[in-house]
């Protein structure tokens, strides 16, 4: 047999909410984290509407000295909080820093998608080219390294086992979640931590706009820019932040007397190989559809076993072709086709960071028993109408789903796919 997997923890940074009660709060009243930003218009942006989580400095100022938050940027800085949220959740101490002890049954696969873009375009660039490389100080590298993320939280948690970062676009979050899963069953490690985080920054996000890809229509009505499934979605509205769950092997959960929020008993990646209407922005669907079905069969359930789906769904061109894929995958007519939501209507694409948010959303829905509403898509997009009994536009409460399923495509035509299930023992 093999190791079962649970999450017994959680810790999360959104656009619309800071900590899992209030992240969860936001999930049932449908509250969106999406605002105007103002450095984006006056960088002369199309897009002028994103979503950054708030308040974050003040939590940083309680988790880290002054020489610390120097050497933090926001993409490591939302990881951070978010892995040491997650880790008292699941019932830890924080080590001191001066603890000698090293935890070699725990390690973290915590990635970005494109990292500490900030940091290189407002330090790096600016100062390797005024000629001023030497004062730039002795950690601006684990800044800007990929694997800054990842190190950090090892160091601050004195993990000892494998400790890294992945970065596969929007699939992130949910592979390093995947790739966790297959450490723990393998019997290479208890508990790893997995998620992603993605700072904020105009450097990251202009190449979208540059695209046409994020919306412009609704600068002037931030709440309504995020527009999933709908038949004016107008683009994907960048978004930040970080979520870290702990995974964990279930014997090791159950003697230590864990509380469980969820187990995941199927995750699956592959590629589409940029064949047959794949490419660098656009995801084959045969590559979609035999990316669910691995899933569902790692879960070993029957795809009629799934009662709600947590999309991608990002308000571009994509959507229609999601929801059709879906239905080819699980083998199901729109009549019989499960719950299917977005989390992205509240939250914005949070790019590396966006999978892992929805996946604690996901595990929140089946903890608590609801459904979250998907937001701004009352005008279903005409190609999808069939579905449209299946999108919820309020919170249902009080639901008997027990399995959720989470997909994530990202660029480079990279699939994902999660099933996450009610815990019951």
């Amino acid at each position: 047999m093999r190791r079962r997997v649970v999450v017994t923890g959680m810790g999360v940074i959104a656009p619309n909410a800071y900590g899992v009660e209030e992240f969860e709060k936001a999930l049932r009243e449908g509250r969106s984290g999406i605002r105007f930003i103002q450095e984006m218009k006056d960088l002369n942006f199309s897009c002028q509407v994103g979503g950054i989580p708030q308040g974050v400095d003040k939590v940083l100022m309680e988790y880290f000295d002054e020489e610390e938050r120097n050497s933090i940027n926001d993409n490591i800085g939302y990881a951070a909080i978010a892995s040491m949220d997650a880790w008292k959740d699941a019932g830890f101490t924080v080590p001191k820093h001066d603890s000698g002890q090293v935890d070699w049954a725990t390690g973290a696969i915590i990635g970005s998608g494109i990292g500490g873009m900030d940091t290189i375009g407002k330090i790096v660039v600016p100062m390797v080219n005024d000629g001023k490389t030497r004062r730039m100080g002795s950690r601006i590298v684990e800044q800007v390294m990929n694997s800054g993320t990842s190190a950090r939280i090892g160091g601050l948690l004195a993990l000892g086992n494998q400790v890294t970062s992945n970065s596969s676009a929007c699939s992130t979050g949910n592979e390093a979640i995947i790739d966790a899963l297959w450490r723990i069953r393998a019997g290479l490690a208890d508990r790893m931590l997995a998620g992603g985080s993605e700072g904020p920054s105009p450097y990251i996000w202009s190449g979208f706009d540059a695209m046409r890809v994020i919306c412009r229509k609704y600068n002037d009505e931030p709440e309504k820019a995020s527009r999933p499934m709908s038949a004016t979605a107008a683009g994907f509205v960048p978004g930040a932040g970080g979520a870290v769950l702990i995974l964990e092997e279930l014997e090791t959960a159950r003697k230590r007397g864990a509380r469980i929020y969820a187990e995941i008993i199927g995750g699956a990646v592959n590629c589409g190989g940029h064949r047959t209407g794949g490419s660098m922005t656009a995801p084959n669907p045969e590559g979609v559809v035999r990316c669910i079905r691995l899933a569902v069969g790692d879960a070993g359930i029957h795809p009629r076993e799934i009662d709600a789906i947590n999309g991608h769904l990002t308000a571009t061109f994509a959507d229609p072709y999601e929801l059709k894929n879906w239905s080819v995958a699980l083998g199901v007519a729109p009549k019989e086709f499960p719950y299917i939501n977005s989390t992205k209507s509240m939250i914005g694409h949070c790019l590396g960071a966006t999978g892992a948010i929805e996946c604690a959303a996901v595990v929140l829905e089946l903890y608590k028993g609801f459904i979250h509403p998907s937001l701004n898509c009352e005008d279903v997009h005409p190609d999808i109408v069939e579905y449209a009994d299946r999108i919820p536009h309020r919170v249902i409460e009080n639901t008997d789903v027990k399995m959720i399923a989470k997909a994530g495509f990202g660029f480079g035509d990279v699939n994902s796919c999660l099933i996450f299930k009610k815990w019951e023992e």
